[in-house]
């Protein structure tokens, strides 16, 4: 029986691309070569009145297919690095927007989930929906504490109609990757499984309560951006309920600027919320188009924004956000070879890529990008040239780096709509330069070690066993090695001796340091002990070295 259902799916797949023009490229695949007459044969060409490109064709076709095929097409509008760039532009006009589903069957699953009817849960609840979009929609209701609230439901039936074209995803993936091999190269099975991953994660909306949560404290009382609060009591997998937000749409420029709001600063602030998302918080909104944003008319001057639908975050570890950061200043420094190398130290591209030949392709590529202002440089097209480059060079798809590639794009273009002459790389590099400089020192020492003290303190008991086989090791060797120590010269004798001087005096210091910080934190006058020992080590260590040499 699903045999059937595919096979019938395959063919409206199939009809829908037919009818907007898309039969020609369906035969240009070597397997089809033979029924190339069938596009002379089709009707739709003999009456078609316009000649849409293939963009236009597979952006109708996908819209014609379903809430499924147009988040795929979503998704696909955010890698221009393996797309046609009016490919990816035209599938960026994707609106995830469908019908609503009757209100009746959004009250039967919130009765459902709570056992009660929606008017019983709530002191107020609007049955007609406030938005609907391909995986839910949201109702306006009041607590009977008296807050005003959202109550987003999921569309049922979700994972089985999201199960049944996800299959023939794969199955169309395969065949790609079978018989074109100018898709090949594109890698369309793993494109499909990264989306059936993202899809996946969206039908669980208390993952993305959670997400919502966790946004929430990282900008608690912050004067940039607002994030609604989650009703845990409330949600649950299917149903989740959030504080109502009010505000102006974001790309109501006109209404904006009639409530007095500074555009200037508000296009500024939207690039600070991208950068401390990602670079203080490794956390980022994934899915900022104008939909999902709303700005705060309280106080015009010191515009607030206000984020939405938490569907889809972004995570960096801490090496990607190092390498990331550090491409960047070089990249705008022009230090092409510097960025070179940091792709391969980074593991972004194969270890054996010649260094060189990475170079000069970057050089050639990204050069006349510089021959402009860097007011008028698109700094996420600076990324996404990167990455096509890097492509080049077999840089395997980085999941993380694809959705912040797409937020990027998404942060510029909204904040060049609120204000054109806005010189994004001017607020980005001090935020950069900034994040670098605390990452080395002293002070970036200090914080890396208090962030291991619980693992350090649960160690320190262990440490003078640890020491004392330690040393019965290296009196082992002592003991082995005595005949072949008798025979050095005088000068490699005495620098063995002061190498064991100065470890043991450094582990001292160190360990004096440790114990001082764990348990004496507050008053820190032994803290740099640890420094002064791991220095002293060092140099000890580098004048015995040289005293041998």
């Amino acid at each position: 029986m699903k045999s059937i259902k595919k096979l019938i799916r395959l063919i409206h797949i199939n009809y829908i691309l037919a009818k907007n023009g898309l039969d020609n490229v369906v035969v240009s695949l070597r397997l089809f070569a033979p029924l190339r007459f069938i596009v002379y044969l089709n009707p739709w060409n003999w009456f078609r009145k316009e000649q849409l490109t293939h963009g236009e064709a597979l952006r109708k076709s996908l819209e014609e297919l379903g809430p499924i095929f147009i988040k795929f097409g979503q998704a696909l509008s955010t890698r221009p690095d393996i797309l046609p760039l009016d490919i990816a532009i035209e599938l960026s006009k994707l609106q995830d927007k469908v019908p609503p589903f009757p209100s009746e069957k959004a009250m039967a699953i919130i009765e459902k989930v709570y056992g009660l009817s929606p008017y019983e849960v709530f002191a107020e609840f609007d049955s007609i929906p406030l938005a609907s979009a391909s995986m839910a929609q949201v109702h306006a209701a009041t607590l009977k504490t008296g807050e005003e609230v959202i109550v987003k439901v999921l569309r049922p039936n979700m994972r089985r109609i999201i199960e049944q074209d996800l299959s023939i995803m794969h199955t169309i993936a395969k065949w790609a990757d079978r018989y074109w091999p100018e898709i090949r190269r594109l890698k369309p099975k793993e494109i499909v499984t990264e989306f059936e991953h993202t899809l996946l994660d969206e039908l669980d909306l208390l993952r993305e309560a959670a997400n919502a949560a966790q946004l929430r404290r990282n900008f608690e009382n912050s004067p940039i951006l607002y994030i609604p609060e989650v009703h845990w009591d409330y949600s649950h997998s299917n149903v989740m309920v959030l504080e109502r937000i009010r505000g102006i749409p974001v790309s109501d420029v006109s209404s904006l600027q009639a409530h007095g709001v500074d555009i200037k600063k508000l296009a500024e602030r939207g690039v600070e919320i991208f950068f401390t998302q990602v670079f203080r918080d490794c956390f980022f909104h994934a899915d900022m188009h104008p939909g999902n944003i709303f700005v705060s008319y309280k106080n015009p001057k010191e515009p607030q924004y206000i984020c939405i639908d938490f569907g889809i975050m972004g995570t960096l570890n801490d090496n990607d956000k190092r390498y990331l950061a550090e491409n960047l200043l070089a990249f705008f420094n022009r230090d092409y070879r510097r960025v070179a190398e940091l792709h391969v130290e980074s593991g972004w591209v194969a270890r054996d890529a010649r260094v060189d030949e990475f170079e000069s392709s970057i050089r050639t590529v990204c050069e006349p990008i510089f021959e402009r202002p860097l007011k008028d440089i698109s700094f996420a097209q600076v990324v996404l040239r990167l990455f096509q480059v890097a492509r080049r060079f077999h840089m395997e798809v980085q999941p993380q780096l694809v959705l912040l590639q797409k937020t990027l794009l998404a942060v510029e273009g909204l904040g060049r709509q609120l204000y054109p002459d806005l010189d994004l790389w001017a607020t980005a590099k001090p935020f950069l330069e900034k994040w670098v400089k605390d990452q080395i020192g002293p002070k970036a020492f200090l914080t890396q070690l208090k962030k291991n003290l619980p693992f350090l303190a649960e160690q320190l008991p262990h440490m003078p066993k640890l020491l004392f086989d330690f040393l019965e090791l290296k009196k082992e060797e002592l003991i082995i090695n005595k005949e072949r120590a008798n025979a050095q010269p005088e000068n490699e004798k005495l620098a063995v001796h002061w190498n064991s001087v100065a470890i043991g005096a450094g582990l001292s210091f160190l360990l004096v340091g440790l114990l001082d910080y764990l348990h004496f934190i507050h008053h820190k006058q032994l803290v740099p002990l640890a420094l002064t020992g791991a220095i002293l080590t060092g140099l000890f260590v580098l004048f015995n070295r040289s005293a041998r040499n």
